[in-house]
């Protein structure tokens, strides 16, 4: 698929590719015609152009996501394109204009917002390599503590220190790059590039570390909250959190596994639930939760119910939630306003398929994401899955992978989710008759790829025909084993490797040591 391209656009083009004119010639540019070439620039991935367009940026704002996203000269939107040499070009470019010592009137810029960017699993630009959120934090991090060091070392002009430009960011730390980010933030108010946090991601993170940091990025700021993996945060952590520290603006909240744990409770425990209850309802903007793979069974009212804002999207996949969650659920003030829903690891159809009914049809208007891996979904449930989805017109994207279902139920199932008119994204499991007769669901890792490769090909071909047989060839069919392409996990694989090796080391020195005691 070719976008149309403006006269203005190729002109803009051609006036990049030579990389020595344009550079030479940046001066004679009329401003309103920066964003064009800064476009064109990322388009061919000119890193010097790029580089000297934003130290010589003439506007009052540099938002990297309006300029690479859908304009009138280029439709195609490029804001997926974390292209290295593109974003370090942006980055130093934003050093050192800075540094650029032409006279400080001159200089308009006082706000960047790298917020705008997407981080995808296929990327369309000539060198291949990508530059993630985790190192965009930790590039951003180097050059504001360098520029401090530089200024204070170097006879700047006076007006140097006068610039003071906000950096709107989506941070990403952990172990390997906290260092960095936290001297940065640390210096933030005497650096002109001020590194405003709007989203924070951390993960394989000491608490102390977390809480620490957490309190430099300025929690008022912060839109949205993630804490993933290998943050040990339980209960009680939460709860100090929530009390020490406000976060009037947060909108999203994702908290690691086994956060709560209620087989463990005790009356001091039940309080400390319900004052995070109280406390996440002080959040007013919060629409977005997320706390999989937590023990919550009968709780959920407890922790929902102070909310003021009803919630957008829910995850609550393998949380334990019994009869009494999902009525809840289903009559809350959030079904109605529900456009993601995670229930992966709750047996649907067998605990509660009415209630489910119930809480899809009342979600069903506004409805786009919806994930049910590992339901126990089967054959007899189809038909039921049917009558709970059609009326999620506006549905985008169903995931279900990891359920029993057999290749004649999943044609059956498709030939409906044909006529969801924005449907475009599914995730479907292996069908259950390409595994060997006997196979235990869910099934265990070691047994996920002992299936019928040919098979399943042949079933995946003609799934995919029946979408192009009803003129649904924009729908994406596929069946990601080991779960959905995850940019952050992706970026830090190494750092999380190296963190379960290390942790292995450790369990098995403690076995050791212990086993030798007792010999």
């Amino acid at each position: 698929r070719t976008t149309m391209k403006s006269l203005r656009f190729i002109s803009a083009e051609a006036f990049v590719s030579n990389a020595e004119f344009a550079r030479k010639s940046l001066g004679a540019v009329a401003h309103d015609l920066f964003p064009l070439l800064f476009k064109a620039s990322y388009l061919l991935e000119q890193g010097e152009v790029i580089h000297d367009l934003v130290e010589n940026w003439p506007l009052f704002d540099f938002n990297m996501g309006k300029l690479l996203g859908p304009t009138l000269d280029y439709q195609e939107d490029l804001s997926h394109r974390t292209c290295s040499v593109c974003m370090e070009s942006c980055l130093t470019g934003l050093r050192d204009y800075v540094l650029n010592q032409s006279s400080p009137y001159m200089k308009k810029l006082k706000v960047v917002d790298l917020t705008g960017i997407k981080d995808i699993e296929v990327q369309f630009c000539k060198c291949k390599k990508t530059m993630g959120r985790w190192a965009r934090t930790r590039l951003l991090s180097k050059l504001c503590s360098e520029l401090l060091v530089y200024l204070q070392q170097t006879q700047c002009n006076p007006g140097t220190f006068e610039i003071s430009i906000n950096v709107l960011i989506d941070l990403f730390v952990t172990e390997w790059n906290y260092e960095l980010v936290m001297q940065a933030l640390l210096k933030n108010c005497s650096c002109p590039l001020k590194i405003c946090c709007v989203a924070f991601r951390s993960d394989n993170l000491t608490l102390q570390k977390f809480f620490y940091i957490i309190k430099l990025t300025d929690p008022s700021l912060l839109h949205k909250l993630e804490i993933v993996h290998n943050v040990h945060l339980e209960m009680e952590h939460l709860e100090m959190l929530f009390s020490s520290i406000h976060f009037p603006l947060l909108m999203s909240l994702t908290l690691p596994a086994r956060t709560f744990n209620v087989q463990r409770f005790t009356a001091t425990d039940e309080q400390m639930l319900t004052t995070i209850g109280e406390k996440m309802g002080e959040m007013t903007q919060l629409t977005e939760l997320s706390m999989s793979f937590s023990i919550l069974t009968g709780r959920i009212q407890k922790l929902l119910s102070p909310l003021k804002t009803p919630l957008k999207m829910l995850d609550v996949s393998n949380c334990s939630l019994n009869h009494a969650d999902m009525a809840y659920l289903a009559n809350s003030f959030h079904a109605n306003h529900l456009e993601a829903l995670d229930l992966s690891g709750h047996d649907i159809p067998e605990l509660y398929p009415s209630t489910f009914s119930k809480l899809l049809s009342h979600c069903s208007s506004v409805l786009r994401s919806l994930t049910l891996e590992d339901c126990n979904i089967q054959d007899t449930h189809v038909n039921m899955l049917i009558l709970g989805l059609s009326p999620c017109q506006k549905l985008q994207e169903f995931k279900f992978i990891g359920n029993p279902l057999s290749s004649q139920a999943l044609k059956h199932l498709f030939t409906f989710l044909c006529k969801l008119p924005m449907l475009k994204n599914v995730e479907f499991p292996v069908p259950r008759d390409c595994y060997p007769i006997g196979i235990t669901y869910p099934i265990d890792d070691a047994n996920l790829c002992r299936f019928d490769h040919q098979k399943y090909e042949r079933v995946a071909e003609e799934l995919n025909l029946i979408l192009l047989q009803a003129n649904r060839e924009d729908v994406k069919a596929s069946t990601p084993l080991f779960g959905s392409y995850d940019a952050a996990v992706q970026e830090t694989n190494n750092e999380l490797g190296a963190y379960l090796i290390k942790s292995f080391k450790e369990t098995l020195e403690k076995f050791t040591a212990s086993f030798n005691k007792m010999s």
